[in-house]
């Protein structure tokens, strides 16, 4: 997916006919098509213990194809192409969809499982518009800071390890080993840490950026591009830099940090001091869905107590099902505890910035955030 095609598909979604609210689960169609998050959607192929695919597809009859998306941006292009049933979105293309009428609003009565979901989740405004729903929430988690256990002895308690020039308790400098996402998103990640960084700023908000905050973050990130071995968006090939090519620190999910520690690699994994930017996902239903029986039947199979907490344990995230932090052999009783279920209160979950915002009187849009970016990321 190349970002011009994002950048075309965030300047304007196509929208299409909206269906009825549907009344009744019918008969399934025989196969399902999700775009989802790598390792959202496990049939075992990489590991059998995870697998929440495979009696899905007995039960129902329903043949799940996924399709893995590595930026939020990527996953708003795919929607708007078409051809898909569900998509596991993030809060910074929730909004989007809905806005362009690319997914469509959901009944909950016709999940049985819906009243099991966190209260916290079951109302959020990234999925909840207007009294209606538009999708069921999945899993949840922090943005966290990853990072090699050789070179920092003890957990980096700020991001300025990605961020500022600096050398590492190693005597390196950081220079050409970090990373930082490709994703215009993460400009809130530097507005986050100039809200500590540089108070006399005023952010009060890491979405919502006056002109002037926006300025102090996009020098911030150009200053950072110095610094960077590569902006990466494939969690599998992130896996591979700091395995192969010396990277040592960089925002994360805990999914890499997960595969890494399952390899023995000295990989570790924070939440500093400044906080974090993190994700709270939904399974949103497609307003043009070729299969929206089989997408029904998966929404209420998607939050039954073993799938979110298998989901949990593999990820390293968070279930959107309480229940589920109990009783799951893979994530254990203490999983929730040690991803961070307590964390809540404290994540900036991602959202799409937008002009009209809510702690200032007017805010720089996320179409200049995408533009800005990819012209950091080319180094202009």
């Amino acid at each position: 997916m190349s970002r011009l095609r994002w950048v075309v598909a965030l300047a304007g979604i196509t929208a299409v006919a909206v269906p009825a609210l549907a009344k009744e689960i019918g008969k399934g169609e025989g196969q399902l098509n999700i775009v989802a998050w790598p390792g959202y959607i496990e049939r075992g192929d990489t590991d059998k213990s995870y697998d929440w695919v495979t009696d899905f597809e007995k039960k129902t009859s329903c043949k799940v194809n996924v399709k893995t998306a590595s930026t939020s941006d990527e996953m708003v292009a795919l929607m708007n192409e078409g051809g898909y049933d569900l998509v596991t979105a993030s809060g910074d293309s929730s909004l989007r969809l809905i806005a362009g009428k690319r997914v469509q609003e959901i009944d909950t009565s016709l999940i049985p499982s819906w009243k099991t979901v966190d209260e916290r989740l079951q109302n959020a405004p990234w999925h909840t518009v207007d009294g209606k729903h538009y999708g069921v929430p999945y899993q949840w988690g922090p943005n966290v800071l990853m990072y090699n256990s050789d070179v920092f002895k003890e957990a980096p308690k700020s991001w300025s390890v990605v961020f500022e020039p600096q050398n590492l308790p190693d005597g390196k400098p950081n220079k050409g080993r970090i990373q930082a996402y490709d994703g215009a998103i993460y400009l809130a990640d530097a507005a986050l840490y100039l809200m500590s960084k540089k108070p006399e700023l005023g952010i009060k908000d890491p979405y919502e950026l006056n002109e002037d905050q926006y300025k102090a973050v996009l020098e911030l990130v150009r200053q950072q591009h110095a610094l960077i071995q590569r902006y990466w968006h494939d969690a599998n090939i992130q896996v591979d830099d700091f395995k192969n090519e010396g990277v040592v620190a960089s925002g994360s999910w805990p999914f890499q940090v997960n595969l890494m520690k399952a390899d023995k690699k000295p990989i570790a994994s924070t939440v500093p001091e400044e906080g974090a930017t993190g994700w709270a996902d939904t399974t949103m239903l497609a307003a043009d869905a070729a299969n929206p029986n089989c997408a029904y039947m998966w929404l209420e199979h998607s939050i039954q107590p073993k799938v979110q907490g298998d989901v949990a344990a593999w990820f390293g995230s968070l279930p959107s099902v309480p229940a589920a932090c109990k009783g799951n052999a893979l994530l254990t009783d203490t999983g929730c505890a040690t991803n961070g279920f307590d964390n809540f209160p404290k994540i900036k979950f991602w959202r799409t910035p937008v002009a009209k915002c809510t702690t200032q009187s007017a805010c720089v849009p996320y179409y200049r955030w995408v533009t800005d970016y990819i012209a950091v990321i080319g180094g202009r």
